[in-house]
């Protein structure tokens, strides 16, 4: 007689090893899908439950050292002071920030930059990485930086252009707080979106600044701003505070601020020469041909 097929529910030590695998994978996804990430598409931002705290370093001391006291000008007699270019950028910033709230103060002039700040910010983000960006609060900050210890470098060969070298210093309240979503497009387009809340506030930043004038005999003359100058470094002190998460939430995680603050200086390595075109002289297209001929010559040198 012919044996039967006999059916049983223990699985073997194969199928019970991938049984146990796809389960917990399948419970990872759950954890992230429904306390992590947030997979409704009506709410391209949410404000975070409460909104991050912003600690500043900066004294009121510190930030009242910062700005330049105009009354106490006639009184300093340093030398190689800088103190004419303090008052100057001073005026600047302060012009822009005047320009940026449309002249109005209060709430209603920080509503006004907040809203150009957002229009910006939404302007440059990567579509396909983060959603609409939300500005809550703008802070312009009131101080400006400071240059001091202005020196010529004597030892320049025959024939190059004179340089002079600043030590800048900027302590500010300037500060901006976002909300957005982190945007997951596998396995399929919008596959998940994981809440974010920044807050970034500047505390020190501190670097060594190099002015070049124009060269007398160059086709396009322009001043140049060389931030840090060449073989030196600078400092950025800056606080962040970050809630990530849809109903679980991460706070202030270190890695967070770590990207932030290397992304930061990494633009500023990358963008930290400024040309300043003079009327008359030179046009914009022609200098940014020349920047863009030297930028050729630098990377087949280095290739």
């Amino acid at each position: 007689m012919a044996s039967a097929y006999v059916f049983t529910l223990q699985p073997t030590f194969t199928q019970g090893l991938i049984l146990g695998q796809a389960s917990i994978l399948f419970l990872l996804f759950l954890v992230l899908k429904y306390l992590f990430f947030d997979t409704d598409s009506d709410r391209p931002y949410r404000k975070a439950s409460y909104p991050p705290k912003v600690e500043l370093a900066s004294s009121e001391e510190d930030l009242t050292a910062a700005r330049v006291d105009f009354s106490d000008l006639d009184t300093r007699r340093e030398e190689e002071s800088s103190e004419w270019l303090n008052v100057f950028l001073q005026q600047v910033l302060e012009a822009y920030r005047v320009k940026l709230r449309n002249g109005l103060t209060g709430t209603e002039g920080d509503e006004i930059a907040r809203q150009r700040v957002e229009e910006f910010a939404n302007k440059m983000r990567p579509a396909g990485l983060l959603d609409y960006i939300k500005v809550h609060s703008v802070d312009l900050g009131s101080s400006a930086p400071r240059l001091s210890r202005a020196r010529v470098r004597r030892e320049l060969s025959l024939g190059s252009d004179p340089e002079i070298d600043y030590d800048m210093s900027y302590m500010d309240t300037a500060s901006i707080s976002i909300s957005t979503s982190v945007l997951f497009n596998y396995p399929f387009p919008s596959f998940a979106r994981l809440p974010v809340s920044l807050t970034i506030s500047l505390s020190l930043f501190a670097s060594s600044v190099r002015l070049t004038p124009p060269h007398p005999n160059s086709p396009h003359p322009t001043i140049t701003f060389t931030l840090p100058a060449p073989h030196s470094d600078f400092t950025l002190d800056i606080k962040t505070t970050s809630l990530m998460g849809s109903r679980a939430k991460l706070e202030d995680v270190p890695k967070v601020h770590e990207l932030i603050q290397h992304q930061i200086r990494r633009v500023i390595m990358e963008k930290g020469t400024w040309k300043v075109v003079l009327p008359g002289l030179a046009s914009v297209s022609e200098v940014k041909e020349d920047v863009r001929m030297e930028h050729k010559l630098a990377e087949e040198a280095f290739n």
